[in-house]
């Protein structure tokens, strides 16, 4: 076991009391935070408009589903709507801490989104549609995660928590493609 000297120790403590008092207006971001704060800010932003945007299409295809299949999957597109919510929250709550304002703004939804919002006209096309939105997300936040590393483990980790769930999604709208089949790839970008 390492001994460590009290003195030595105290002058740690007395030192980050010292750089607690730097920018004390910043809150939660310390000297001690290594990423690019306007970057990160950015990004987030980013992110918060994709799941705003996930939100409003998969509120959209619930009220929209028609078919056999419609009542359980359209009762899934409103559960996964309500899940992009609380990611959306989760990325604002973390803009705000980081001394940033998240943007809600309408207007440029779909220009800062990394999804598209589609209106699509059947089951299958909701289903490929909001299946195509959560690899995109998927591939997002695996990147941006990759992008903070150990610079902010704070928003890395929250960032790790929607990855799961939009993972999750991406399976269960998978599941579901199979009572759907698409006879060949370009069906997709066809529509």
């Amino acid at each position: 076991m390492m001994k460590i000297n009290p003195s030595e120790h105290e002058n740690d403590v007395e030192n980050l009391r010292v750089q607690a008092l730097v920018n004390l207006e910043q809150g939660a971001v310390t000297p001690g935070y290594s990423a690019n704060l306007d970057e990160v800010l950015y990004y987030l932003n980013e992110a918060l408009a994709t799941e705003l945007v996930c939100v409003l299409r998969y509120r959209s295809h619930h009220f929209m589903a028609r078919g056999i299949h419609a009542k359980g999957i359209a009762q899934e597109f409103l559960v996964h709507a309500s899940e992009e919510l609380i990611h959306a929250d989760m990325i604002a709550a973390r803009i705000v801490q980081l001394g940033g304002e998240p943007n809600f703004s309408p207007d440029g939804l779909n220009a800062r989104s990394h999804v598209e919002f589609t209106a699509s006209k059947t089951l299958a096309e909701m289903i490929r549609e909001n299946l195509i939105a959560e690899r995109i997300a998927i591939d997002s936040y695996r990147d941006l995660i990759q992008y903070l590393a150990n610079d902010d483990p704070t928003t890395s980790r929250m960032l790790k928590e929607i990855l799961a769930t939009e993972e999750a999604h991406a399976d269960e709208l998978a599941d579901w493609l199979d009572d759907f089949p698409v006879t060949n790839v370009s069906e997709i970008f066809s529509k």
